[in-house]
């Protein structure tokens, strides 16, 4: 991707606070062109990352559509990760009220109405479960070409995370998971095999807040609510999933990048949601995702630390 052209994105997720830090990162770099936010449900209720993402947004001074999506996964029961993010589902500091109406449309409806009318392809960043992304392709298959590539945090090579098979994103909509890995469309899939390791560490927490603007010390206390709960789970640090998401398109020489055929299992009775790498290094299916397998720590921890200087000057009543 050239460092000099603009690329158009849609921003899809459920914030949660690894999503927030990675729009964070996403609005700091004078790359992305952010055309549309829209929400799913899962890391809390669609009305409350709904909330949230508005918020986020107000706080960041991304100006672009907000649009809800589904309530549920195409055809799963919903349900969200509370004991992680919090009953507001982006507990610990307090943020700005939204300064924006939400759209009218659906989430669907504006990511169509945004590939439609982008003269270049747009990239998709899916930071949560892929209903509304697998949904697009089911309602506007006409536009699969508008689409450049898809960068998603999801599944797990080597493990899971909710259940021993299946990362938590994939396991809320393994069937749209599915639709989207077939899709034919570029896919990068950073799972847990790279995000547990993009740990950011209490002493990264204060650099962070060194940096002495609005958004760098919510971004510190965010850091500080969610290594709180992995604390409690032995981690180190706290791993920031979402970014991974976002720096590989921008920062691919940060990661460990293997292209490899995945399979999404939407049947099985203990791997429901899990996605299944052909790690053989034979034969097989043509890979159809570069899969992030390892990462850089500490120049991920750079790239937020200067990230969040982007925000120089930037305050908004809270």
């Amino acid at each position: 991707m050239s460092e000099n052209k603009k690329i158009p994105v849609i921003l899809d997720g459920d914030p949660g606070h690894d999503d927030a830090i990675a729009w964070m990162l996403a609005k700091s770099d004078k790359r992305f062109e952010i055309l549309a936010v829209t929400s799913c449900s899962g890391n809390q209720t669609i009305e409350k990352t709904t909330y949230n993402a508005r918020r986020v947004c107000t706080l960041l001074g991304i100006d672009a559509p907000v649009a809800m999506g589904l309530k549920h996964g195409l055809l799963s029961e919903p349900f969200d990760a509370p004991v992680v993010h919090g009953q507001s589902g982006l507990d610990g500091p307090a943020l700005p009220e939204p300064n924006t109406e939400l759209s009218q449309l659906s989430s669907v409806e504006l990511m169509a109405e945004v590939l439609k009318n982008s003269p270049e392809p747009v990239t998709i960043i899916a930071t949560g479960a892929q209903t509304n992304v697998g949904a697009l392709l089911l309602a506007h298959p006409e536009l699969k070409e508008k689409i450049a590539r898809i960068s998603i945090m999801g599944g797990g090579i080597k493990y899971g995370n909710w259940t021993p098979a299946a990362e938590f994103n994939i396991l809320v909509d393994p069937e749209a998971a599915k639709i989207v890995f077939e899709s034919g469309i570029d896919l990068y899939m950073a799972g847990l095999d790279v995000t547990e390791k993009a740990l950011i560490y209490p002493s990264d927490f204060e650099r962070i807040r060194a940096v002495g603007n609005q958004v760098s010390g919510v971004v510190a206390d965010w850091l500080e609510f969610f290594y709180h709960f992995h604390k409690s789970l032995g981690y180190p640090g706290a791993p920031l999933h979402d970014p991974c998401a976002v720096a590989v398109l921008t920062h691919p020489e940060l990661f460990e990048i293997v292209d490899m055929h995945v399979e999404i299992e939407c049947e099985g009775e203990y791997s429901r949601g899990a996605t299944i790498g052909d790690t053989r290094g034979f034969d097989g299916p043509a890979p159809n995702a570069h899969v992030l397998m390892n990462v850089n720590r500490e120049a991920f921890a750079d790239l937020l630390v200067e990230a969040v200087k982007a925000y120089d000057g930037r305050e908004v009543k809270i």
